[in-house]
């Protein structure tokens, strides 16, 4: 008999910033390394002959917990991706209700019905890791392998050997990040002893008080963005600055339109709302603006704003995002909580957005 552990991976980026990730590369969270930790503690004692995972960053990244402190080499197999989500590939959740709300509906309640734009069905992105595993199991006969892939496929997958239809996906959970289900595979036949199990976090949590398992603001929808027009939002983007202000300068009203006029700006909207915005330059990664609206705070909007500025930075080739050290103890505890630290002169801060080579396959 053949025993696979089935891992979702640790939480990503698109995750946290609530940006469609799919098949697209996504660096994990500060969040997600602790899980990796929690992981490698829940997999010390249990023996492991192989180590198998989709050749996406966020995968091979959280299977360094169980291959790297056992001295295995990692299998990167493509056919373990997650869903290919075509057209909403990097793209918020927010944007993506907006647009198309009636496949968002679909999407998680009757893939059946879900079709988008240059994306698999979720009948092919299942069968394509269902058999993938299959073959895992007939190339480890007898041995225990653990298998790294995504919350979506994974979730299709334990349903199907359950005797779930695509048709009632809607009625079955989505494991957390890092959640761990075992298979057992013998005579060509898979069966789920368990399945979604994240025991090693809660028991992490409960030595440190910090939560490792997800947060509500992962469940919403999120925000959606659109570049400032000016003069039309004029107003609203004034209105939104004044309110969230963090500079240790003065609030200067006319100052700051002549600012946008020649910086591109991204307004954040809720449903039809502006609630946030932000200012980045991509070729230097410098913040020059990030606020929320006072009364929408505390929601995952700043850190969704934070999510489109290191997209952009990236996209241009940076490694890094800086914003001023502003001497303020909510706003020092927002950045540093999403990984930013003092640079050496103590005026700005920043945060490291690379790739580390060792986790990053060909995509």
């Amino acid at each position: 008999m053949t025993r696979i552990y089935l891992i979702r991976h640790a939480e990503a980026e698109g995750n946290l910033y609530r940006i469609a990730q799919g098949q697209a590369n996504s660096n994990l969270t500060d969040r997600g390394w602790k899980q990796v930790q929690a992981l490698e503690r829940r997999f010390r004692d249990i023996p492991v002959d192989a180590v198998y995972a989709s050749d996406l960053y966020r995968t091979c990244a959280t299977a360094s917990a169980v291959y790297l402190p056992k001295g295995l080499v990692l299998h990167r197999n493509p056919r373990l991706r997650e869903i290919c989500v075509g057209a909403w590939e990097h793209r918020s959740w927010g944007e993506i209700q907006r647009r198309w709300p009636e496949e968002m509906g679909h999407f998680s309640q009757r893939p059946d019905l879900w079709q988008v734009e240059g994306a698999e069905t979720p009948r092919e992105a299942r069968d394509r890791v269902l058999a993938a595993i299959r073959e895992i199991a007939a190339e480890n006969e007898g041995k225990t392998v653990a298998v790294f892939s995504h919350g979506y496929v994974l979730r299709m997958i334990l349903s199907q050997l359950q005797g779930i239809p695509l048709e009632e996906l809607g009625k079955t959970p989505t494991g957390s990040n890092t959640a761990v289900s075992l298979l057992e595979a013998e005579g060509g036949t898979l069966r789920v002893v368990f399945r979604d199990d994240d025991s090693h976090l809660r028991e992490l949590e409960e030595l440190t008080g910090e939560r490792l398992t997800r947060q509500a603001s992962g469940l919403e929808t999120g925000l959606w963005f659109a570049p400032l027009r000016l003069p039309e939002e004029a107003e609203e983007f004034v209105a939104l600055a004044a309110a969230g202000w963090w500079g240790e300068a003065s609030f200067d009203r006319e100052r700051l339109l002549e600012s946008a006029a020649g910086r591109e700006t991204l307004l954040g909207y809720l449903n039809q709302d502006p609630v946030g915005l932000l200012q980045v330059d991509p070729q230097t990664g410098w913040i020059s603006l990030l606020c929320v609206r006072p009364d929408c705070r505390l929601r995952g909007f700043g850190v969704q704003l934070l999510g489109q500025a290191v997209q952009q930075v990236r996209a241009a080739g940076g490694e890094r995002v800086l914003a001023p050290w502003i001497r303020d103890p909510e706003i020092e505890r927002f950045f540093h909580s999403y990984g930013f630290h003092p640079s050496a002169d103590g005026r700005t801060q920043e945060k490291e957005i690379g790739f580390d080579p060792a986790f990053l396959g060909k995509v």
